[in-house]
């Protein structure tokens, strides 16, 4: 039987679920009210990652001399920044809508709220009113950034993600109030640059979700670049001077402290985007985490589904383009599969940071009895080549059964090693599985080889372990 599935969202969680459900036979429509690719594609991970390559040519420049390279210098044209940010995305975002064209999917640019239980009013954007029955509706609205609830964040100059990625002056100066993925992705870029960056963080540490050891070793390679990193502190207010600095007023365990700069990013998270959905309507149930789902992402109204941001949980663009392919694979009879426990994770701040499965101090909650073994880039032959010789590879493993549970990367080409991490995380491979797998030389992927082999003291560039003499001997 042909399905008719309504998706509300053309994000990566949306366009993704329409395409496989296009592709296992069912009748679709993608409704979306403003551009396709959601805030990935237009606000968040791509635009932000085109300034991470202009960081990264900045980087390189910056160390020419090291290289043979001499150069007089160089300036950086915020406008033909900004344009090729725009091009990349604009061609992106038109790949997205050839696609959705070459499925034979039915594409409605408008905001859509329910008007009943498998109906949907969509006002277009030519301001005509359409009513749609569907077999099935699946809500892929995504997030927005979070507000902060502060004296001052109204101030102009006080930006979120959103403001900053179209900013047209480089500041001299700007406060990050939030140290997770994306304050410090953005105190990166800028600070690269040429911006005085100060992140001002709540928790003990900046991504306190990610491994201990990794972050404090990219804290002090941050620090060194010029950033600026305050921890335990809780922002109180924002002020704006007579002058038009910005000043942040936080209080910490040694008292009260004033930061100030040219602008303020407030990069707090992000939360749910429900608004105008009238999901009370239907019988849907949510709170401020996301909307309520099983493990097939049916929601507490019969035929409505919700995958992505916002359902809460990874707010990952991957984890959504998974979760929409589960969920429609899980309509259409098929058994769709998504592991949370071998979710990648990636910071694209400079050096790189990666991480896949259990870090050693989750696993040591768990109970888990491991072996970690690490593998530093110095001693990588392709990192030392290319002056990259910072970072490491840590590798958690069982120790029973050497089963490789999870992977934290820092420095070099960390986004493209965590990969073959995710897939040994994701099928449960040991170290003897993995070591039977040869890895060209000369590579980053070596190293991750190395750290792996390490659990069993088998590592060939890194020197043997010290075996401790039992006492009395």
């Amino acid at each position: 039987m042909r399905r008719n599935i309504t998706i509300i969202g053309g994000g990566p969680g949306g366009y993704v679920a329409a395409i496989r459900a296009a592709q296992l036979g069912a009748s679709v429509t993608l409704v979306e009210k403003d551009n396709l690719g959601g805030t990935c594609l237009n606000w968040g991970c791509i635009p932000t990652k085109t300034l991470c390559q202009n960081a990264q040519i900045i980087h390189a420049l910056s160390r020419s001399e090291e290289f043979g390279v001499i150069h007089s210098g160089f300036t950086i044209d915020m406008v033909k920044v900004q344009r090729r940010k725009e091009r990349v995305v604009s061609d992106l975002r038109h790949g997205i809508a050839q696609l959705i064209k070459s499925y034979g999917i039915d594409y409605i640019e408008g905001t859509a709220t329910f008007s009943g239980p498998s109906q949907l009013c969509i006002m277009t954007k030519a301001h005509e009113k359409l009513y749609l029955e569907s077999d099935y509706i699946i809500i892929a609205t995504g997030s927005v950034p979070a507000t902060l609830p502060l004296p001052g964040t109204e101030l102009p100059g006080v930006l979120n993600s959103n403001d900053l990625l179209a900013i047209a002056d480089i500041p001299k100066s700007m406060i990050v109030v939030g140290g997770g993925v994306i304050g410090m992705e953005f105190a990166s870029i800028f600070s690269s640059f040429g911006t005085v960056v100060t992140v001002v963080e709540y928790m003990p540490r900046i991504l306190h979700l990610m491994d201990r050891e990794i972050v404090a070793r990219l804290s002090s390679a941050l620090r060194k670049a010029g950033v600026a990193i305050a921890t335990d502190m809780r922002v109180k207010s924002i002020t704006r001077s007579e002058s038009n600095t910005l000043t942040v007023l936080a209080e910490g365990k040694h008292g009260d402290a004033s930061f100030a700069a040219e602008n303020i990013l407030v990069a707090t998270g992000r939360e749910i985007n429900v608004a105008g959905l009238n999901l009370e309507l239907v019988g849907v149930e949510y709170d401020r985490k996301g909307i309520k789902v099983d493990d097939k992402f049916a929601t507490t109204a019969p035929g409505i589904y919700a995958i992505g941001d916002v359902i809460g949980g990874h707010m990952l663009a991957h984890v959504a383009s998974e979760e929409g392919k589960a969920c429609v694979e899980g309509i259409l009879g098929q058994n769709g599969h998504i592991n949370y426990n071998a979710v990648p994770a990636v910071v694209f701040t400079s050096p790189e940071v990666a991480a896949v499965g259990l870090s050693e101090d989750e696993a040591t909650r768990q109970g888990i009895e491991i072996i970690v073994s690490k593998f530093l880039l110095g001693a990588n032959s392709k990192a030392v080549t290319m002056g990259e010789e910072f970072g490491l590879v840590k590798v958690v493993a069982r120790a029973d059964n050497k089963q490789v549970i999870g992977v934290h990367v820092l420095g070099s080409h960390a986004s493209t090693v965590i990969h073959e991490a995710a897939l040994a995380v994701e099928h449960c491979l040991t170290v003897s599985d993995i070591g039977r797998t040869i890895h060209a030389h000369p590579t980053i992927s070596e190293a991750f080889l190395e750290a792996v082999l390490g659990v069993e003291g088998r590592a060939i560039h890194a020197p043997p372990r010290v075996k401790r003499t039992p006492s009395g001997v």
